[in-house]
């Protein structure tokens, strides 16, 4: 192995960590931990996970340790159960030509750390680190760290070119950092884009999902420059510059959407709503005799759009029924008052009535300040509204009815579509007044109501 000078850095490694190098040192073969711990732990930021590469064969760590599991055994990773933990141990090694631009066919075991380094994927994820040696940083990571700069190891083009995700990856370390993206490897991007087409649409699910719960969601603006948003999600080009030129607005399209992500708490569900929630704007747009804008329908448009972009990405069911209903209501203007709160709650469920109240607060933040206090002191107050009418244990689904299905049927309704019709009617009427919630009086109203459905039926 070529000689080299480490860098004097403290890191505080896991005991376990250390233990597995010590192991292999012992051994008589080298080993390091490597890549987003090393990057962490220069940050101030405390790893999630360690991974560690070393000189040692994959039969050889198999050998050292007494819990292995086979995780990549034909890519030199072996994962060693240490006190319930998992690290992942892979062997030097040189990858092979890349399949599908994701990748590699093979790979060739190497002596040589450096050689590892070299393959991987951005600067900042290239170093390594053990108290022997101190900091290996042969491609200057650590300077590129400093800058807040992410830089592709080598030549960015052939970088793509072989992972195409990279390109995408690299979006996601800018945004979680907030670091710029080097010319060299923005360049690239630009070329390689075309192979996003590639991926599978579950990583690009994956790494979307991480952009839009970074510290900088915004940073999606980025695929749009880079020629990336194309390939991925082409719809939301129809947003790019469009102008708002309406009392309410204050940016173009895009850019009020970037604003929301900003403006919405960070959760999974709240920032690709936000993301979705406008998109449909795109293609609505109309001018009116006075030259101001609208978009009318644009909720519909949006909501089918997110439902095929969300088919096209492979999103999970329960992501994807929270997010198509809070973009489905997120114009919703609900009054602050008992019954409207109740409706609304009823309509979206308790469990997303919270994230629409977000969803409706992001989107007034990011139009124009004029509006805003107006729109706060409602806010409040229909957050007030609904307090009470949990404290109070109001019903607001079918599942307070103080009757059911069985009671219905215990009195003689019996046909399954009338039950579900009878049950409803009475949900509406308790929405409407929560005193009406009373088992004998809701058994007397559903009597009143097949029967005036039976007479409606013989008059036909």
């Amino acid at each position: 192995m070529k000689r080299w000078d480490g860098q004097e850095v403290d890191i505080a490694m896991p005991e376990d960590v250390q233990r597995i190098i010590h192991t292999l040192n012992n051994a008589g073969y080298e080993a390091f931990a490597v890549g987003g711990c090393i990057r962490d732990s220069l940050m101030g930021i405390v790893p999630e996970d360690w991974d560690l590469t070393t000189s040692a064969p994959p039969e050889v760590v198999k050998g050292l340790f007494p819990a292995t599991i086979d995780t990549g055994i034909k890519h030199g990773t072996v994962t060693v159960l240490l006190h319930r933990q998992q690290y992942e141990v892979t062997t030097y090694r040189i990858d092979g030509e890349y399949e599908q631009h994701r990748k590699p066919k093979n790979v060739f075991f190497t002596e040589d750390l450096v050689e590892d380094l070299r393959r991987r994927d951005f600067t900042i994820n290239a170093m390594a680190y053990n108290t022997t040696m101190g900091l290996v940083d042969y491609f200057h990571g650590r300077e590129d760290l400093e800058m807040g700069i992410i830089r592709c190891v080598g030549n960015a083009a052939d970088r793509f070119e072989e992972d195409a995700l990279r390109m995408l990856r690299a979006v996601r370390f800018s945004a979680r950092f907030g670091f710029d993206i080097d010319l060299q490897t923005e360049h690239a991007i630009g070329e390689k884009a075309i192979r996003m087409s590639k991926i599978s649409a579950e990583r690009i699910y994956a790494e979307l999902s991480k952009i839009l719960t970074s510290e900088h969601p915004h940073y999606m603006e980025k695929l749009v420059d880079l020629g990336l948003m194309q390939v991925i999600l082409p719809e939301f080009l129809a947003t790019v510059g469009m102008e708002q030129n309406h009392p309410r607005h204050v940016h173009p399209v895009d850019k009020h959407i970037y604003e929301t992500l900003k403006n919405v708490k960070n959760t999974h569900i709240l920032r690709w709503t936000m993301f979705f929630h406008d998109i449909g704007k795109g293609f609505t747009k109309t001018v009116d005799e006075d030259g101001v804008d609208h978009f009318y329908k644009h909720v519909s448009k949006s909501l089918e759009i997110a439902k095929k972009a969300m088919s096209r990405l492979k999103f999970d069911n329960r992501t994807r029924e929270a997010v198509l209903k809070l973009v489905q209501y997120h114009d919703w203007r609900v009054e602050p008052v008992p019954g409207a709160v109740r409706k609304a709650v009823n309509q979206m469920g308790r469990e997303l009535f919270l994230d629409f109240l977000e969803v409706q607060k992001a989107d007034y933040l990011s139009q124009n300040p004029v509006f805003r206090e107006e729109e706060e002191r409602k806010q409040e107050a229909i957050l007030g509204v609904y307090k009470e009418i949990m404290h109070r244990g109001e019903c607001v689904s079918l599942k307070d009815l103080a009757v059911n299905g069985k009671d219905l049927i215990r009195i003689g309704i019996s046909k399954g579509e009338t039950i579900g019709r009878v049950l409803q009617s009475l949900l509406e009427a308790v929405l409407e007044d929560p005193e009406r919630n009373r088992q004998e009086g809701l058994l007397e109203m559903a009597k009143e109501l097949v029967d005036q459905e039976e007479y409606l039926e013989k008059a036909k």
